[in-house]
């Protein structure tokens, strides 16, 4: 079945459970850019979102989330994943998936990646060359017939995971496809216009 109707009901998961070695070890969720921890600006991008449930350390937020830990733990993105679409409390049509480390997505690409995906599995935003980013939308009955057993998810990429299903591509708008991996890059976001 595919998607059928853009905003008819979602969850989301933020995906926060990375070790920032990159970042020499840093929290990114916690990690401020304009004044606002990335969580923070996660979240606004899901504002639409009925239930959200966050992969990752927990962080102080006034906003009604559930924090979980990936099983296995570290076991990567798709481990995050699956473990928060485990712990969500209600089925619903579709599920939005972001990392932590995208400060410039918006309630608006989710609402464009909804609407892209109407008569497929979903819709994943890329980066300006074309590149597939950690911000897509997927019906949740989709993913959950493509998942693999609980063995199967350690170490499993997102790319691995969703490779089965029929995703629309869709190209970014501004900067909402950048994502802050290095302390350069988050030098680099710092003060531009979301």
């Amino acid at each position: 079945m595919a998607i059928e109707m853009g905003l008819s009901g979602f969850a989301a998961v933020v995906l926060a459970g990375g070790q920032g070695s990159r970042l020499g070890g840093a929290d990114k969720a916690s990690i401020e850019i304009d004044g606002r921890t990335l969580l923070d600006h996660a979240l606004d991008a899901v504002i639409d979102a009925s239930e959200v449930v966050v992969a990752g350390h927990q962080v102080p937020t006034d906003r009604p989330v559930t924090f979980v830990r990936e099983e296995p733990r570290f076991g990567g993105p798709a481990a995050g994943l699956l473990t928060a679409r485990d712990v969500l409390l209600r089925q619903l049509p579709t599920l939005a998936v972001l990392a932590v480390d995208m400060p410039r997505l918006t309630a608006g690409t989710f609402r464009r990646l909804h609407e892209a995906g109407v008569g497929h599995d979903g819709a994943i935003l890329t980066d300006g060359d074309g590149r597939r980013q950690l911000a897509f939308v997927v019906e949740t009955a989709r993913l959950d017939a493509v998942r693999p057993d609980h063995e199967g998810q350690h170490g499993l990429s997102i790319r691995a995971l969703l490779a089965p299903l029929d995703l629309v591509e869709v190209r970014p708008l501004g900067d909402e496809g950048r994502d802050i991996d290095t302390w350069t890059d988050l030098r680099d976001a710092s003060g531009d216009a979301p």
